[in-house]
């Protein structure tokens, strides 16, 4: 894969007036309506070079969100990454130490031999909020211009989420990374029995302009889906999606890349549809191949080093 330059379109909002939090963790803000319902979270920049949610956040704040119903949280994730970011070099911050996004197992997050990083360190701290979190909204995006697109876990109770948002209008399902647990398959959202829900919304380039209406519209989508907020306040400020529009994906598994000779066959962004067969790279000697009659290429990736993800192979689903 060739690498590409992006240019930066977005400017990250200043989210230090923020960051005294109103819960006793920092960054993290909850309002409570005093009545009956869920407790529903947006959080934002999980990875430090991810703008578009600290936008969609700051658009919260300043409009003075508030819930109807239940309680409500907006949180900044991955502070320390984020404050670093330098336009021009956009890419630095996508972490400190470690991706905040592969920690959120309770054998990583208790292991206490693990070397203490800044994202350990911060999940750790964020982790008793979390645990309190009935239905989440992760705001991400993306190395490539692609479409936007949901990724809403391994369950049906994901997709049923996603479904009733309703955009951006490609749903994914898939069971995560080999190189660890996402914040979105966290405890209970990945649980079957669990009333707990959550999704992680992918919304384009990460500095494209379109990226911050994505992820504006997405999280009011939520916040009404969820009853968190009147529909009229989400319509209010931008048209509510038509439903029955979407499609959905499931992911068979991801290409964790092995060696340290991981290529790409063809110049792949992400959403090319290949038939069975088809050649998609080499890890060392290995082919790897499209396993399905249609198969959807899901954010191939330019960390190709061992242990990462290299590309998630998908297939069209009812």
């Amino acid at each position: 894969m060739t690498s590409v330059s992006y240019p930066v379109e977005l400017t990250p909002p200043d989210i230090s007036p923020y960051a005294s939090g109103n819960t006793g963790t920092p960054y993290v803000w909850t309002s409570d309506s005093g009545q009956p319902g869920p407790h529903v979270a947006v959080t934002a920049v999980v990875h430090g070079n991810e703008p578009c949610g600290a936008i969609a956040l700051d658009w919260l704040f300043k409009h003075d969100v508030r819930p109807q119903r239940g309680k409500l949280s907006l949180a900044f994730i991955n502070t320390a990454a984020y404050n670093a970011f330098d336009a021009s070099d956009p890419n630095a911050s996508r972490w400190v130490d470690e991706d905040f996004n592969r920690l959120w197992s309770a054998q990583v997050l208790e292991d206490s031999n693990r070397k203490l990083t800044v994202e350990l360190t911060r999940a750790r701290e964020i982790r008793p909020w979390l645990d309190t979190v009935d239905l989440l909204l992760d705001i991400h995006s993306m190395q490539h211009k692609t479409e936007p697109l949901t990724i809403a876990g391994p369950l049906a109770k994901g997709r049923d989420l996603a479904r009733a948002v309703g955009t951006p209008a490609v749903a994914v399902s898939d069971r995560g990374h080999d190189e660890g647990v996402r914040m979105r398959d966290y405890a209970g959202f990945t649980d079957e029995r669990s009333t707990r829900n959550a999704l992680l919304v992918e919304c384009g380039q990460h500095w494209e302009l379109p990226a911050a209406d994505i992820a504006l519209d997405t999280a009011l989508a939520f916040l009404a889906a969820s009853g968190a907020v009147p529909q009229e306040f989400a319509a209010m400020h931008r048209p509510l999606p038509a439903p029955d529009t979407m499609r959905f994906y499931e992911v068979s598994g991801p290409v964790t890349v092995e060696t340290d000779n991981f290529r790409f066959a063809s110049d792949w962004r992400g959403f090319e549809h290949l038939p069975q067969g088809s050649l998609i790279g080499h890890d060392g000697e290995r082919e790897i191949r499209a396993p399905h009659p249609t198969t959807v290429l899901i954010m191939p990736s330019e960390r190709l080093w061992p242990g990462k993800t290299a590309v998630r192979l998908a297939q069209p689903i009812d």
